[in-house]
């Protein structure tokens, strides 16, 4: 194997040997042609023999040049580094797992992506589908009568393709369903023995641009009418602003859109960055709940414009309680499309009086022409103070400051931030200054996030920080070893309490209510005796560990020092040994 560096910015290569290309192919030749066809630029994977015949295809017949290989060791990250990849460039990569072993495994990652309406193109593989063809015992356990059905209910949509011409047509409509809003993963399942079938010459293949995602849907001019009459006539209307997209474009129109109305904005740290946080419509910082000092100018507004709130129904709940909603709702969304009835990340139905079923970046432009400017001044509570940072052991307000005083002219995109941080510790002045949280809540999903987003954003001048909790990095630390092989630039710094906290406050309340020890909530939480080496285990996978970080005076040195070897193009972990508790309200 040969791996080595292409140009500045871009990842290693894995290059193979050159392969004779003669007038003989095999099933799993067109698959992969249309793959690049389909401009998917990356396929992570853990390999398996089920899509060998895929594999050899991408390798001896593409060269491993759109898509490359991108190896990992655990198929949950494989999804991760997909849906981070997506997260951070808007646009689809492919991840391939092996039968359904690999698929049962990666569930999770599938989950993440789902709820976050993240496009993912999922490649699997099955057994041959002949009983008689099967190989004693192994193909046996590898397939499943109705694989599809594993992640049926987080998918938008599954296939089991039974030859090449078939497959083709499923990857051109996998593409299409994958990175239609709502967007989310799909599933291909590539039966073993229709790619290894020997098909002869190459059959001619679709022109991939006359299957191309359809335009964003805009809403009615009605409907932009109504709510643009509401919105220039409202005495305190707020803006929600959730899922957007990671447009600069974008990002502007929804900053002039404030502007005109001279509306307060909230924004939320599950999603991505909508709108600058230290704007002075941003009305509070953001956080997984709506703060508390917004509550009031929640439930005191007379139009809310929400663009695709992640639950709005419990927002309005939080602000308004058992009383109705009594605030005009714009309510801009086509999340509806996605939501079924086996999970309830659809969360509850909110009240509407204007309902546009569309993406936000849609209505945006269109309500900024139509609404009137006001002059009135938005109403914006009063900032709350910041907790002091502890001099005496690492603190989570440390590490914040530590990493704004490190990061200050330094491009970064914060791909993950653990479970007590507060909103106001980190602003936010581009959409890719933070890409937000996984979706699902699933712990593990932090280090392969981060990844997919240095994949996506390698060669941009902006480094990938990932600030998690010590959980959620061991759970999924495999993905150390992806970026260290390939050479993606990232930083970790692992708030490392040495326990699952949250839990721990579970289990504090659980003894609470039941007249308990409270100082048995550690048992069964405690990540200790013996201590795990964070920054030992980057070393080995190859990456550069720092730590563990023990004093408050050594954090931003630690920093600092992560922050250059990133730039210079390193892996980096840094293990800092945090005080147990949260700084928001979690």
């Amino acid at each position: 194997m040969t791996s080595k560096k292409g140009a500045a910015g871009a990842i290693v290569h894995d290059a193979p040997v050159a392969a004779p290309q003669g007038e003989t192919h095999w099933g799993s030749d067109p698959v992969a042609a249309m793959l690049r066809a389909t401009d998917v630029p990356y396929i992570a994977l853990v390999p398996g023999s089920s899509y060998r015949g895929l594999h050899d295809s991408i390798v001896n017949y593409l060269g491993n040049r759109g898509p490359q290989m991108i190896l990992t060791l655990h198929e949950e990250n494989t999804v991760a580094i997909a849906h981070g990849y997506a997260k951070a460039s808007g646009r689809m990569m492919a991840a391939a797992v092996h039968a359904n072993i690999g698929l049962m495994r990666s569930v999770m990652g599938v989950y993440n992506a789902w709820c976050d309406r993240a496009p993912v193109l999922m490649l699997g593989a099955t057994g041959p589908w002949d009983a008689s063809r099967r190989r004693q015992w192994i193909d046996w356990i590898h397939t499943s009568a109705d694989q599809g059905g594993l992640i049926r209910n987080i998918t938008k949509w599954d296939n089991q393709p039974a030859s090449p011409a078939a497959a083709m047509e499923a990857l051109l409509r996998a593409s299409q369903i994958a990175q239609t809003a709502p967007q989310g993963p799909v599933y291909v399942n590539l039966e073993v023995a229709m790619q290894e079938e020997k098909i002869g010459p190459m059959p001619p293949l679709p022109d991939a641009a006359r299957y191309a995602v359809p335009p964003t849907a805009r809403p009615a001019p009605e409907l932009v009418a109504a709510a643009a009459k509401l919105l220039s006539g409202a005495k305190q209307p707020v803006i929600l602003m959730g899922r957007c997209s990671r447009s600069p474009e974008g990002w502007n129109q929804r900053v002039a859109l404030a502007e005109k109305l001279n509306a307060a904005v909230l924004t939320n740290i599950k999603t991505a960055a909508a709108f600058p946080t230290d704007h002075r419509l941003h009305a509070a910082p953001p956080g997984a709940y709506l703060a508390k000092q917004a509550e009031p100018l929640v439930s005191g507004a007379d139009v809310i414009l929400s663009l695709d709130w992640l639950d709005l129904a419990g927002t309005l709940k939080q602000a308004y309680g058992e009383k109705p909603v009594a605030a005009k709702v714009i309510h801009v969304s086509c999340d509806q499309h996605s939501h079924r009835g086996w999970s309830m990340d659809h969360q509850g139905l909110p009240p509407s009086d204007v309902y546009m079923m569309c993406e936000s970046d849609a209505a945006v432009p269109l309500l900024l022409d139509a609404v009137s400017a006001r002059k009135a001044e938005a109403k914006i509570p009063a900032a709350e103070p910041l907790p002091a940072p502890s001099t005496e052991a690492v603190s989570m307000r440390g590490v914040a400051l530590a990493l704004e005083a490190a990061t200050r002219g330094v491009d970064v995109c914060y791909t993950r931030f653990p479970l007590g941080w507060n909103g106001a510790y980190s602003h936010f002045r581009h959409p890719l200054d933070y890409i937000g949280h996984d979706g699902g809540a699933g712990v593990g999903s932090g280090p392969g996030i981060t990844v997919g987003a240095g994949l996506a954003l390698n060669g941009s001048g902006r480094i990938p920080v990932a600030v998690m909790g010590d959980g959620d990095f061991l759970m999924g630390n495999t993905a150390v070893w992806t970026a260290a092989h390939y050479k993606i630039p990232c930083l970790m710094i692992v708030c490392n309490n040495r326990s699952f906290y949250n839990d721990e406050r579970h289990q504090g309340r659980m003894a609470q209510q039941r007249g308990r020890p409270v100082e048995n909530r550690w048992i069964g939480q405690r990540i200790d005796d013996p201590d795990v080496d964070l920054a030992g285990m980057a070393r080995m996978m190859g990456a550069e560990g720092i730590g563990p970080v023990t004093k408050p005076v050594d954090v931003q040195p630690a920093i600092e020092q992560g922050i250059a070897a990133a730039r210079a193009g390193k892996v980096v972990i840094i293990d800092a040994r945090v005080l147990p508790g949260y700084d928001n309200r979690g």
